[in-house]
């Protein structure tokens, strides 16, 4: 899909029939190639834009945010919070969507909610009764990934840790029918199939990408019991250390050196 855009933008008018209700929450994604911004009330989905593309993150994002702020005709005075997906994901694209949130959060005085993009991925398929397991590509023949099951009120609840492990090895560990959703299906959807057989059952690709709409509303919650992040403080959920952490902790000490 190199040099194609798509974009796709939902709006929901504010009229008698529609009012906005606390909170009142701009959320974003932004951990990989299709990002989103979108704005959620209570149980509305107010406005909501994706796109696929290859423009740098932050273009694609100030962009979006600036649309759907003005075509909803909302005010940072208006907003309760701003939710974000913290990740795993490409490590540049949380950087930026991280960086821009934080300083919104601080120039606006807007609390702040981290939301791990692998619990918005798995709460878009909440209607099954299967475990579902998000496959998220951390490039390096390796995947980032949870297992989660759906509660008796029908919210996702996280079997363990977030993982990250190759594909081969997160085969090994399915013993039942499990809904498998995400961007590393692209690459790693067949060798499932292969290993698991009937057990794999794949998410249809348009589920691929976690939506901002879905990490504004895991971010309710949040917000009721007021668990806010620090914006000077709070980092990106990466799982695994970047290419440059790993290449500065190899490079010898100054001692070493002499």
């Amino acid at each position: 899909m190199t040099g194609i855009t798509k974009q796709r933008l939902t709006m929901t008018q504010p009229g008698k029939d529609m009012t906005r209700q606390p909170p009142l929450i701009l959320a974003i994604e932004n951990s990989g190639l299709c990002g989103s911004v979108a704005l959620v009330s209570g149980s509305h989905c107010i406005a909501e834009q994706s796109l696929f593309s290859r423009l740098t993150h932050s273009k694609r994002l100030l962009a979006a945010l600036e649309r759907v702020m003005a075509e909803s005709q909302t005010t940072w005075e208006q907003l309760d919070a701003i939710a974000v997906s913290l990740g795993p994901g490409s490590f540049t694209a949380l950087r930026i969507g991280l960086g821009t949130v934080k300083g919104l959060a601080m120039a606006t005085a807007v609390p702040l909610i981290g939301i791990s993009t692998l619990d918005g991925l798995a709460s878009q398929v909440n209607f099954t009764a299967m475990p579902v397991c998000p496959v998220v590509d951390a490039r390096k023949n390796e995947i980032y990934t949870a297992l989660y099951r759906a509660n008796a009120r029908g919210f996702m609840e996280r079997q363990g840790g977030y993982l990250l492990m190759p594909a081969r090895e997160l085969a090994e560990q399915i013993s039942e029918p499990t809904l498998f959703i995400g961007d590393g299906l692209s690459i790693y959807g067949d060798l499932l199939r292969e290993k698991l057989g009937e057990l794999a059952i794949l998410a249809p690709e348009q589920l691929y990408y976690a939506r901002a709409a879905s990490i504004g509303f895991l971010a309710l919650p949040h917000w009721h019991r007021k668990e806010f992040l620090d914006p000077a403080s709070c980092v990106p959920l990466y799982v695994r250390a970047s290419d440059a952490e790993i290449n500065l902790a190899a490079r010898p000490s100054p001692a070493e050196q002499r």
